[in-house]
């Protein structure tokens, strides 16, 4: 599947993209709505208005990348939202999740050390 380096930050668009968007397209939506740098290689998730198809956007040195699922049945579980919050942001075992069908809601964590930011 996808492999991602931990020093890649994840950003999930949490507002339905219109799937007919292509590398471009998708590179504006991470500045305009997410507010990133669609150069900085960091990886970029977009969902469709049905959830049913996942587009993965990055920048890999040389050029973009783009990496594309549609689903036959089921949907994507996006995280939930705080307020009028436009994105999240995942860790690469959480994209996993998403991308194998799991509700991100309905896991759950086990307690371990973070440091203090």
């Amino acid at each position: 599947m996808l492999n991602v380096p931990g020093t890649v930050r994840i950003f999930v668009c949490l507002v339905p993209t219109d799937m007919r968007k292509s590398i471009d397209g998708l590179a504006g939506l991470a500045h305009t709505v997410l507010q990133q740098d669609p150069l900085s290689g960091h990886l970029f998730v977009f969902v469709g208005r049905r959830r049913d198809r996942v587009k993965l956007l990055y920048w890999d040195g040389d050029g973009y990348a783009l990496w594309y699922k549609r689903l036959e049945q089921g949907t994507f579980r996006l995280p939930a939202a705080e307020g009028d919050q436009t994105s999240v942001t995942l860790s690469s075992a959480e994209l996993t999740m998403l991308l194998c069908g799991l509700d991100l809601a309905s896991v759950r964590r086990a307690k371990r050390y973070r440091r203090p930011a």
